[in-house]
């Protein structure tokens, strides 16, 4: 199956605009057996699947990463949403 390589993880925030980050697909699957995606730091994980769902994983101790908001593929090329 294909997957896109890249998606736009949108997190609410309080008292300010919503943050974007953009994640790579990687070498690696997931539990699940779906891609893994990591921002440009390598904090941000998360496995994607198929149908869209996100699974965020932990990228260091104590980490207990949010849920994003919504999730959003990138084709190349195109804008990166503000």
């Amino acid at each position: 199956m294909d997957y896109p390589e890249r998606y736009e993880l949108i997190f609410q925030t309080y008292g300010a605009a919503d943050d974007v980050v953009v994640v790579r697909m990687t070498d690696r699957s997931g539990a699940g057996g779906y891609p893994v995606y990591e921002d440009e730091t390598g904090i941000v994980r998360a496995e994607i699947s198929d149908r869209g769902e996100v699974r965020m994983l932990a990228s260091g101790g104590h980490q207990v990463p949010g849920i994003p908001l919504l999730v959003r593929p990138l084709s190349e090329g195109a804008p990166r949403a503000r």
